[in-house]
């Protein structure tokens, strides 16, 4: 038994090793629109496109355009820097994951990383001012393909790192780093493994490779020996009276709003017909008309006169 649960161990080392993708560090993102805090809800940008509705399987039209909604899971801040974390979806189905930072309080924010489709964001971390972690999953049709978000630069760059190889089952149920190399993880892989449903991983290098230490069919359970995360004093809320989520800071025995934004952000619909131009129809040429006859003299602007026979031959006038 000792032999096949050491096997075990070193088959789940081995795959969580050499599965994942890695991706480069995003050092340059594409510049994202700056959404300024103007002390009530912002929007978030969002253009939804065709080929969005085509992939997500919607039936919107002009008269009945499907409401677009943001949801943030999670949030951090450090210093003046917060982070918020989450996804972009329809009333059924995630569309889109966003992440969000202010270097500033809550002034001013940008979308540092690319939205990923069929994706949502779930827990984020911070160890320090540098060393940040968020996790997520692809949630189209199910949860799977967990994966992490890591910044070593105060999130100026991220870098995206898979747990697994493509098509695994499951979902990041928890994730705690102790300092900006040792973490450690917890897998919930549903309905998706053959074995045991909670996996406990370890990291020894900040989130780049991942080895299974335990496996258990009840929920485990990470200890945070690490002090209480550097974000202590925020949190996020939603609030019904103006539909939006709002961060707060905690002032004294009080909660301060730092930002707030817009649950409804846009709507999908058709993208409107063009009309080609009518065809431009040339006129017919007018037919040739013949000149009117004139008798002799007429054209001279004298009376028109015809000539007759009389009954003896001789000329006659009319």
């Amino acid at each position: 038994m000792r032999f096949a649960a050491a096997a075990f161990v070193l088959l789940g080392t081995i795959c969580a090793q050499e599965s994942p993708k890695t991706e480069p560090a995003k050092t340059e993102p594409e510049p994202a629109p700056v959404l300024k805090n103007a002390g009530k809800p912002m929007r978030l940008p969002f253009q939804c496109t065709d080929e969005d509705m085509q992939w997500a399987g919607m039936s919107c039209s002009e008269e009945q355009p499907c409401p677009i909604y943001l949801e943030i899971s999670a949030m951090e801040a450090v210093g003046n820097r917060i982070v918020a974390a989450g996804n972009i979806h329809t009333e059924s189905l995630t569309m889109y994951s966003v992440l969000l930072t202010s270097e500033d309080g809550g002034e001013t924010w940008r979308e540092p990383y690319e939205r990923l489709r069929g994706t949502g964001f779930d827990h984020v971390q911070f160890i320090d001012f540098q060393n940040g972690w968020i996790s997520g999953e692809t949630l189209v049709p199910v949860s799977h393909d967990p994966f992490l978000v890591i910044t070593s630069d105060g999130g100026k760059s991220w870098r995206l790192r898979p747990i697994f190889g493509e098509g695994s089952g499951g979902a990041i149920k928890e994730f705690w780093f102790q300092s900006s190399l040792d973490g450690t993880m917890v897998i919930d892989r549903m309905s998706s493994s053959d074995s045991s449903r909670y996996e406990l991983y370890e990291s020894p290098n900040g989130g780049e490779t991942w080895m299974i230490r335990r496996t258990s069919d009840k929920p485990i359970a990470i200890r945070h020996t690490a002090p209480e995360a550097v974000a202590s004093g925020w949190r996020i809320r939603a609030d019904a009276r103006t539909k939006s989520f709002v961060i707060e800071r905690q002032v004294g025995e009080r909660w301060s709003p730092a930002a707030s934004f817009l649950v409804e952000i846009g709507s999908c619909k058709p993208a409107p017909r063009v009309l080609a131009p009518p065809e431009t129809v040339e006129p017919a040429a007018p037919a040739p008309t013949s000149p009117p006859s004139v008798k002799p003299g007429a054209e001279r602007g004298q009376a028109a006169l015809s000539t007759t026979w009389g009954p003896d031959g001789g000329e006659g006038l009319d």
